[in-house]
């Protein structure tokens, strides 16, 4: 490593430990000509991941905005900033090891509302009605029902309840949309 002191191309590392939470290392280098101490940095090269907008455009990808999205749909909820920065982090990870260069804003959509529906439902709610922009109530109502059943699938598959299998009830998504909202749990209904 180059000192920056006097040129000389020659140091020996003195210390070295993880920094940015493991992201990368931190190095003290002493130059071998003037003895002067120095830090480097060593991080991994990350490829550059190109969005593909609903459009055909294409730019950078940018996780500021991923991150600016979710804090907009946790706005007056209980989501700590830290927890919307970790699942940032996991999101851009899997972008990342992905060997996809190119990536569809769906994609990055879809992973996004994963993540939140994780850890809260309200703000999951809030981000799908914009970014599947609802055409109307239905397909809203729709979604919040196949959210709706996952809990009480959840619910009903704890241990002494549900049989064999822990499932009790099953939603078919696509009759939802076709028919009233009761026909998705209960196929037989009639109004």
């Amino acid at each position: 490593m180059k000192c920056p002191y006097c040129g000389y191309k020659e140091s020996k590392v003195v210390d070295s430990r993880p920094a940015d939470e493991g992201s990368s290392i931190r190095r003290r280098r002493e130059c071998l000509s003037c003895e002067k101490r120095f830090t480097t940095y060593e991080t991994m090269e990350s490829l550059p991941i190109v969005v593909i907008k609903k459009d055909g455009s294409r730019q950078s990808f940018d996780r500021g905005k991923v991150l600016r999205g979710m804090i907009r749909a946790c706005e007056k909820r209980p989501v700590p900033l830290a927890e919307l920065e970790r699942l940032t982090d996991e999101i851009e990870q899997n972008l990342q090891n992905s060997l996809e260069r190119e990536i569809s804003t769906e994609t990055i959509g879809e992973q996004v509302m994963e993540k939140l529906k994780g850890v809260d439902e309200v703000a999951y709610v809030r981000f799908a009605s914009v970014y599947r922009q609802f055409k109307d109530i239905n397909v809203l109502v729709v979604d919040m029902l196949a959210l709706v059943h996952a809990q009480l699938a959840d619910l009903l598959a704890l241990p002494g309840r549900g049989g064999a299998s822990g499932t009790i009830l099953t939603f078919d998504r696509e009759l939802a949309r076709e028919q009233p909202v009761c026909q998705a749990f209960m196929p037989g209904f009639r109004m």
